[in-house]
């Protein structure tokens, strides 16, 4: 952020913050679950550290552990490959609610293990060599190309990834000076309903993204919609998805009088990583709305006949969306019948909304902090990318004494925190007693 955390701390209370984040299989290798499973058996000691490193809510609470130590909320929503915009949605909700100011969400997933990929395999999920040859009547694969998004493809190819994200209240973002890539005004969420398998598809994604392209025209009016977005597709690169995922955009744009739509698919570079999936969408959405460039899916030859895509563009190319790009829908669909759907909107957008909010003045003396952080970010990130970089971990550090916890009528003072617990906040029900 360019922005020390003990200064963000100092202009919120303690419990005004919050961390979001999952993963969705849970640490399965030797050192988490899969080696508490196995060590009895291979006649092995199992260790005090592998059931809780096992556990899908260690990527929220190791940075409330040793990088943030924050004493505020915390979490771990899952909802399969769409579990990062379960998380994101809670934390935009907290900050709406105006319980927080300041969220952390994120997701990490590190599911390249033999048993895991095992696993998919046995669902036929995967893309294997085998199939890869008879796509392109080849002996050897070309695994650069194995995932094939919206193309003749034969399933979907493992990744790893771990992106976290800070939301903040639009005061505090502009008290701080913080820089603003852009802003999330809502993520919907919808199941399938009964299903005939855990992986067939439903209902769920037509009313999120549905809901999601309404309420983008709803705020910023239909043209920004028709004219001025894009989506960033699940895109698995199965067949099955090929066809469902388009059926869905395809019925949304009709009913929106949408036409040549443009739609691109993270996958193609990244693979699937399965919680953190929709997170890889976002990092590359913010690069889109910055820049105006949407990436091609460039691991295609041609588009499958199969296709719902009368009213899309599926880019195969990097295609130029200067001043098109105002409003990115992230769509995703997981096992389970687990849908979501998020509104992304663009740094532009969202600093014209700021001013008619805040006024002129106040914008000023926040693109004066704004350029001051990220001066310091650009120093920070120097420093990394020169290495070696020195992770932030603080194992056993300032902690909390029980005689540094302290009570008055109105609030609880906690060493290292500032403004402390506000015990009275303001009385929801007043009017009700």
């Amino acid at each position: 952020m360019g922005i020390k955390w003990q200064t963000v701390l100092e202009q919120v209370h303690a419990d005004e913050v919050a961390v979001y984040a999952a993963s969705a299989m849970g640490q399965l290798d030797k050192t988490g679950t899969g080696g508490m499973l196995k060590a009895r058996l291979a006649g092995n000691r199992t260790s005090a550290k592998q059931l809780p490193l096992g556990l899908n809510n260690m990527p929220a609470d190791f940075i409330n552990a040793y990088v943030l130590g924050s004493i505020g909320a915390t979490g771990a929503n899952v909802g399969a490959c769409a579990s990062f915009l379960y998380n994101l949605r809670a934390g935009v909700e907290d900050i709406q609610s105006g319980r927080r100011k300041i969220v952390v969400v994120g997701n990490a997933e590190a599911p390249l293990t033999p048993e895991i990929i095992e696993g998919y395999a046995a669902m036929s999920a995967l893309a294997t060599d085998e199939n890869l040859c008879k796509l392109d009547n080849v002996k050897l694969p070309d695994h650069r190309r194995a995932s094939r998004p919206f193309g003749e493809n034969c399933g979907f190819t493992l990744g790893e990834s771990g992106q976290y994200f800070v939301l903040m209240d639009d005061q505090l973002a502009l008290e701080l000076g913080a820089n603003i890539h852009g802003a999330i005004t809502d993520v919907f969420v919808n199941a399938d309903g009964f299903k005939k398998s855990i992986s067939a598809p439903g209902p769920g994604n037509y009313i999120t993204l549905g809901k999601a392209v309404a309420a983008a025209s709803s705020m910023f009016g239909p043209d920004a919609v028709k004219d001025r977005s894009f989506i960033q597709a699940h895109g698995s690169s199965t067949p099955q998805n090929r066809i469902t995922e388009t059926q869905v955009f395809d019925k949304v744009a009709q009913a929106f009088g949408i036409k040549n739509w443009p739609v691109t698919a993270v996958k193609a570079f990244l693979g699937h990583s399965l919680a953190p999936a929709s997170a890889d969408q976002l990092v590359s959405t913010l690069g889109v709305l910055k820049y105006g460039v949407l990436p091609g899916i460039k691991t295609l030859d041609k588009l499958a006949d199969d296709l719902f895509d009368e009213r899309l563009n599926i880019v195969m190319t990097d295609t130029d969306l200067t001043d098109r790009a105002e409003v990115g829908f992230l769509n995703s669909k997981g096992f389970g019948g687990n849908n979501a759907t998020g509104i992304v909107v663009s740094p532009t957008k969202t600093e014209s909304m700021l001013t008619k909010r805040f006024g002129n003045k106040a914008m000023e003396k926040y693109k004066t902090l704004r350029d001051k952080n990220n001066a310091a970010a650009e120093v920070y990130d120097k420093e990394c990318m020169s290495g070696p970089m020195k992770p932030i971990y603080n194992f056993g550090e300032s902690l909390i004494a029980d005689d540094e916890i302290t009570f008055d009528k109105s609030k609880i003072s906690i060493a290292g925190f500032p403004k402390g617990v506000n015990l009275y906040p303001e009385n929801k029900y007043k009017d009700l007693i």
